[in-house]
């Protein structure tokens, strides 16, 4: 099938490899930080469009192009009517959870941070809504006690391939049968920044331990402040160490390892930056 992609990032560039050998790609929209992805479109000789189509910024480039297919996959960008109604046969978008909960932007982070067991993708039909189409498909996927948000995205990274494959095989024998979202189940979360990863030690410790798990690094990371510096934190586990409950609360009870008071039990911490441990001291306060 003729094919148009709107992608940006990892999972963009997995779709493109995986689409390039079984399609023809018409044309690439993409971001101007995807920068493999740009490069293997002008190595391949791909038509490619770079920055926010919104507005009618692209009607130039999309002018008379003839898709079957318009398929989105981690897109940066909302898309408009004339980029919607562009294909022949479908438009669709896979977002990284299981619809209609976690509409909105790194919802496998938010799903970590939540204590969610279980996330997923979904092939949705594209509208001008945010993730607001007739489910496709839909894959579900465990959330190990372990999993991190770069985890989660490993297997995604796994996942998203056999979807797509799966969806096109459907368009090619006319085979879809959408269902519409059920709109009073859906919830939204945003856009997550590096200075929304500070931590409050006033939450119990399991928050705490999600919080961390779900932004550690490649991610920005969970931080806290320490003697206006800050710390950020690879990973954590339960500690048995003891406390008086009047203590408060992200006090350092230990420094090796390193060991912090929440309001239900103590939470060992590991260092993004071994570095960082000169400057703890037990008995100190995070903020």
């Amino acid at each position: 099938m003729r094919l148009g992609l709107l992608i940006s990032g990892g999972l963009g560039r997995i779709a493109l490899s995986q689409l390039q050998r079984s399609h023809q790609l018409i044309f690439v929209m993409t971001d101007k930080r995807s920068s493999e992805i740009i490069n293997v479109c002008e190595k391949s000789g791909i038509r490619t469009y770079t920055g926010n189509p919104r507005r009618g910024n692209c009607s130039e480039f999309i002018r008379n192009v003839d898709i079957d297919v318009l398929i989105s996959v981690n897109y940066l960008f909302l898309i408009e009517a004339d980029l919607i109604n562009l294909p022949k046969k479908c438009a669709f978008n896979i977002h990284g959870s299981l619809l209609p909960k976690y509409r909105g932007r790194t919802p496998h982070v938010w799903a970590i941070i939540n204590d969610e067991k279980w996330t997923g993708i979904t092939a949705h039909v594209i509208d001008e809504g945010c993730d607001t189409g007739d489910i496709l498909e839909q894959h579900r996927i465990r959330i190990e006690p372990n999993d991190t948000g770069t985890t989660i995205l490993e297997k995604y990274a796994k996942a998203y391939p056999v979807l797509l494959n799966s969806v096109l095989e459907s368009i090619s024998k006319n085979n879809l049968k959408p269902k519409p979202q059920k709109v009073e189940e859906g919830t939204y979360f945003g856009k997550r920044t590096p200075e929304d990863g500070l931590i409050n030690w006033d939450w119990h410790r399991k928050r705490i331990h999600n919080w961390i798990r779900a932004q550690s690094p490649p991610y920005p990371g969970a931080f806290s402040i320490v003697n206006q510096t800050r710390i950020v934190f690879e990973s954590s586990a339960y500690s048995n160490l003891g406390f008086h409950y009047e203590t408060k609360n992200g006090t350092i009870l230990s420094v090796s390892p390193l060991i912090v008071k929440t309001p239900n039990g103590a939470l060992e911490l590991h260092l993004h930056q071994k570095s960082d441990a000169q400057i703890l001291k037990v008995n100190q306060q995070f903020e």
